[in-house]
């Protein structure tokens, strides 16, 4: 399993390589609720700390980082990574994923989650998906499972968060078995 930097695309979304050319788009698209559960180590606000976020994405280890553009505006809105990829166990996971505010509960994310799951499983081979969040955050629990994604179970003391609190991480996976009935609860999604 080979994975690289790579744009995809569908009517809703284009997620390609994040890049600095996406700086002040993702500065207008940040909240202060956007990095909450994740275990961010500096402020991500300001054009500098946007840009260092950036630069970081693109350097991280066994990580390919996507902007999310909303194809009606052509603007970035977001990002999403394939992280703790294990080529030779064709697997990855799908997270730090965030969208701005205005895009929550749309089909943004439905077409984002069609795109990058197709592409794992369909055109990289991944034998298994993961998911995993804070075990705190209902709401992107809730949208995992509303994925169909099988629950794994919670990771006790997982990662230290930024204010020393050891965060517990629901994680949840999908298989290949699974993709043919996932791939269309997307699609019913997206076009309702």
């Amino acid at each position: 399993m080979n994975v690289m930097p790579v744009t995809l695309s569908n009517e809703i979304v284009t997620l390609e390589p994040i890049a600095l050319k996406h700086t002040a788009d993702i500065v207008n698209a940040i909240d202060a609720d956007v990095f909450k559960y994740m275990p961010m180590r500096s402020s991500v606000i300001t054009t500098n700390q946007v840009r260092r976020y950036i630069e970081f994405q693109i350097k991280r280890p066994s990580t390919v980082t996507f902007a999310v553009i909303d194809n009606s505006t052509g603007k970035a809105i977001g990002s999403s990574s394939y992280l703790n990829i294990m080529p030779d166990h064709y697997g990855l996971e799908i997270g730090s994923t965030w969208i701005t505010k205005s895009a929550r509960g749309t089909k943004i994310n439905p077409s984002m989650k069609l795109l990058m799951l197709g592409h794992a499983i369909e055109q990289l081979g991944a034998i298994r998906v993961a998911l995993s969040t804070d075990s705190r955050n209902e709401h992107s629990k809730a949208a995992i499972s509303k994925l169909g994604a099988t629950f794994e179970g919670t990771l006790r003391n997982h990662i230290i968060m930024p204010d020393g609190y050891y965060r517990d991480s629901a994680v949840y996976s999908i298989i290949p078995s699974q993709w043919e009935s996932i791939r269309a609860g997307l699609h019913s999604r997206i076009n309702a």
